[in-house]
């Protein structure tokens, strides 16, 4: 038996009991103007800041948008017959036969606008983080006064576009010893309570199973724990044994496209999801800091709900980030139902979209092999 085994089972007071994966509170440092992180935890519990009243712009009042008016765009007969056709092909159980020699009764333009509000907005929260100190330059309170989160400068991504960036605030940083193993690089093992040997679960510890001596543990009733190899500790999971950890403030900041849509219901027919899968011609783009509301537009549902979501939107995204620039779009989206007979026989069907999709609710034949 070698000197390690011979001392398994015994028991270590210097070495600590695992402490809390978090510091505890009151363990942290008061940095100026970063009051609310107190504590290193998830992305949910990271303080918002809004910004100052400078940082983002003011409405004018009054103020409005004028649109031009728009022809309502229809397709040929033999626009919506390949159209039908390439749908049909994409459908096994549908036979090609029908829309290759149905008869064409009418085909009736519907107007569909489709209105989108885009705001692109800057938020700033920040949280506690650390990392095991290893001698690493510290860039601390000692360097100055940390700046305020919306004084700190960033690359703004090109308008419009989704990202995530997390910088070390300066002047933050500081190092302190490690609040899980309290200083010591080494834990208690939670396994073994720090004794090295487990009790024998095959023999529960009595040394004999069945009469006859444990196969498992030798006789001994105690095995060599397996969590911490019969060391009695492991290496701390928060410094990885480097004793001290260094604390800084880290500031994240989301720039995020917030888009709202809007199709007033004018088919009952078709299905308006449908409309989310394909494109409509932009024949009115309005981009600035702030967009106003639309007036004196032909489908006055269109006017209120762009009052309602620039409304919205203000409200809503002032309070907590920063508006970096808006943009309302006017789309025409394109819709012919078409009719017709095959056989005796009337139905009908849609075309929608730019892309010249089909949508029917009723076909003339299936699984037929033509």
């Amino acid at each position: 038996m070698d000197e390690k085994e011979e001392n398994l089972g015994s028991f270590d007071p210097n070495i600590p009991e695992e402490g809390p994966s978090a510091p505890p509170p009151g363990w942290l440092e008061d940095i100026h103007g970063y009051q609310g992180p107190n504590k290193e935890g998830p992305e949910d519990d990271e303080p918002l800041y809004p910004p100052p009243p400078a940082y983002n712009p003011q409405p004018e009042l009054n103020r409005s948008t004028s649109v031009p008016t728009v022809r309502v765009p229809s397709v040929s007969e033999d626009v919506a017959r390949d159209a039908l056709l390439k749908f049909v092909e994409s459908k096994w159980k549908y036979s090609s036969k029908p829309a290759r020699n149905l008869t064409f009764k009418d085909l009736k333009p519907v107007t569909v606008y489709r209105y989108r509000l885009e705001t692109y907005t800057e938020t700033r929260t920040s949280a506690w983080q650390f990392e095991p100190y290893n001698g690493q330059p510290v860039d601390g309170p000692q360097h100055g006064m940390s700046p305020p989160p919306w004084d700190i400068p960033v690359s703004v991504p090109p308008v419009y576009t989704d990202k995530v960036e997390k910088i070390r605030v300066p002047h933050s940083s500081f190092v302190k010893m490690c609040h899980k193993c309290r200083g010591c690089g080494r834990t208690r093992c939670s396994g073994c309570f720090g004794r090295g040997m487990k009790r024998c679960t095959f023999c529960h510890g009595h040394g004999r199973a069945r009469n006859k001596r444990c196969t498992s543990c030798h006789g001994r009733g105690r095995k060599r724990c397996l969590s911490c190899r019969g060391d009695g500790y492991k290496t701390c999971s928060v410094c990885h044994g480097a004793q001290n950890l260094l604390h800084f403030i880290q500031l994240t900041v989301t720039w995020k496209n917030h888009v709202s849509n809007f199709i007033p219901d004018r088919q009952p027919d078709f299905p308006d999801r449908k409309f989310e899968k394909v494109s409509g011609d932009p024949f009115f783009i309005d981009e600035n800091v702030l967009v106003y509301p639309i007036q004196g537009f032909p489908d006055k549902e269109i006017c209120d709900v762009s009052t309602k979501f620039t409304n919205e939107h203000l409200l809503r995204f002032t309070s907590t980030s920063r508006i970096l620039q808006q943009r309302q779009t006017i789309e025409l989206v394109p819709l012919t139902h078409a009719f017709y007979s095959y056989n005796g026989k009337d139905y009908s069907f849609f075309v929608y979209g730019t892309e010249n999709k089909v949508f029917t609710s009723k076909y003339p034949t299936t699984c037929t092999l033509f």
